[in-house]
């Protein structure tokens, strides 16, 4: 009786390699499923991108119907001070101080107006704080989703910039600062159309015609990537430095539209030329890659071969 009860028992039990094989297809399994389960994962966060662009969409028409135009994109503010097009977008959508935007702004970096009126004073200031809410408008993209950040938050070196500054971020929130631990996204990118010009010219970015002016966001893209740094020997952005391109080249490629091209050989326009382009570095945070996410259908493109 004792040995059927030791053999019967002996049946029950899994052996050594039954137990390996089982392992062995879960993690097969395992390893199949991850690879999937990511790009689920990075499909949802490029659904979220364009949600937020979407957003971003209504409220610069929402801008655009209240003065009468877009905001500007130029690199430099009017006294010739570093203020990108990623900043102004901020300014005009959220204000300065992200209390929103005051409609006295010429987009000045240090916040003033055209006779040196402070524009955004510190709640500090009482009645100048009160008097300069009253008279401004929006914001035009709530608080709590306008995914916007101090420049410092991001940059250990901000360049030529001021850091008190604020940018629009992307939601993909991967980029730590080295300093402070923070994780944000990398700032949108804004360029304006300028619809009194008529070209789109990949192979001399710097021609005075073009619609879009890269140089719009250059220094910005200049800055590099947060978590590595050019002046620590890492690489900078692909969309402001490209090995034997020109800088600026990389922009023309992909904004230039392919259906105008498809069908008008001797044209060459970009997407959105009587509006404005929005770029976010996508999940990579490095811009002029071929996970970039834009406010328009674009298609990557490969540089010529030699």
């Amino acid at each position: 009786m004792r040995s059927n009860e030791k053999q019967s028992n002996r049946k029950a039990a899994f052996t050594i390699v039954e137990l390996l094989t089982v392992m062995s297809i879960i993690v097969i399994l395992i390893g199949l499923l991850v690879p999937a389960l990511n790009k689920v994962k990075q499909y949802a966060y490029d659904v979220k991108q364009q949600a937020q662009f979407h957003s971003i969409d209504a409220a610069i028409e929402l801008f655009n119907s209240e003065f009468d135009g877009y905001p500007p994109s130029d690199a430099l503010d009017p006294d010739g001070v570093p203020y990108c097009g990623a900043m102004k977008l901020c300014e005009a959508m959220m204000g300065r101080d992200l209390m929103s935007f005051h409609p006295d702004s010429i987009f000045k970096s240090n916040g003033l107006g055209g006779l040196g009126t402070n524009l955004y004073p510190l709640p500090s200031s009482t009645t100048e704080y009160t008097n300069s809410l009253s008279a401004r408008k929006g914001p035009y993209l709530p608080l709590e989703n306008a995914n916007a950040y101090q420049l410092m938050d991001l940059y250990e070196e901000v360049g030529p910039f001021l850091g008190e500054n604020f940018v629009l971020c992307d939601v993909f929130r991967r980029v730590t600062h080295r300093t402070s631990g923070k994780k944000v996204g990398m700032p949108i990118l804004y360029y304006k159309a300028n619809t009194a010009k008529i070209q789109h010219d990949v192979d001399n970015p710097d021609n005075p015609q073009n619609i879009y002016d890269y140089r719009d966001n250059h220094s910005l893209v200049m800055l590099g990537k947060p978590w590595d740094s050019p002046t620590d020997g890492g690489t900078p952005h692909r969309l402001a430095i490209e090995p034997g391109t020109p800088p600026g080249y990389r922009f023309y490629m992909n904004t230039t539209n392919d259906k105008v091209l498809a069908t008008v050989r001797a044209a060459v326009r970009p997407y959105r030329a009587d509006t404005y382009i929005l770029i976010s570095a996508g999940n990579d945070g490095e811009y002029g890659t071929p996970d970039d996410i834009c406010n328009f259908d674009w298609r990557y493109r490969e540089l010529p071969q030699n």
